[in-house]
């Protein structure tokens, strides 16, 4: 069995993929653990050209194996509206062949997000991206307040999950506490995967 976790994100601008870089580096403090990074692809109404089959930048496209080899998933969006952009959500609405047979049934999962503004809708967006997780029996990791910059961050990071405050402009860099509650929520899952399985 596979030991990785997989870290699977959007990003348009960078500041969701900076996130993933930080849970990334957590789970690899976990002994025995490794990362696995992966973005989706980007979607749009009407499709004119074939989006090439890796990135120009970045980690390589998702596949649905990646989510099936893994020992447990931390899933990132920037927020649209409160809610998960359009392209991670497509990507979830292809996984009904792992719901229907459970491939991710008993898995930790996590989530993470990136807004311009405070009030954005971060815990929204996080809470929507672990609806489907949820539906498909995964076993949903937050923050605890036993991590100290939980109740000091001025910026981002959520009970819920990771985050980051880009600001309006998105020239925010990622806080010292984003990045350590980042880190701590990869450890956490890296952990939780490995307390749980003879496979991990």
């Amino acid at each position: 069995m596979s030991h990785d976790v997989l870290v699977l994100y959007y990003s348009r601008s960078g500041h969701t993929a900076q996130l993933a870089r930080f849970i990334a580096r957590g789970v690899e403090e976990v002994p025995g653990m490794r990362a696995r990074l992966r973005q989706v692809p980007p979607v749009a109404p009407v499709t004119e050209t074939v989006i090439p089959p890796e990135p120009e930048e970045g980690a390589p496209y998702a596949s649905r194996n990646d989510l099936v080899e893994c020992v447990a998933l931390a899933m990132g969006s920037p927020t649209r509206f409160g809610n998960m952009a359009a392209p991670l959500k497509h990507f979830l609405d292809t996984t009904g062949a792992e719901w229907a047979s459970g491939a991710l049934a008993g898995k930790p999962a996590a989530v993470f997000t990136s807004t311009s503004s405070m009030h954005g809708g971060q815990e929204a967006t996080l809470l929507s991206m672990a609806l489907p997780l949820l539906h498909h029996g995964m076993l949903i990791v937050g923050i605890p307040y036993t991590e100290p910059g939980l109740s000091s961050t001025t910026t981002g990071g959520t009970p819920y999950g990771a985050s980051h405050l880009a600001g309006a402009r998105g020239d925010h860099p990622v806080s010292e506490h984003e990045r350590d509650l980042a880190r701590a929520l990869g450890r956490r899952l890296a952990d939780v995967a490995r307390r749980l399985g003879p496979g991990a």
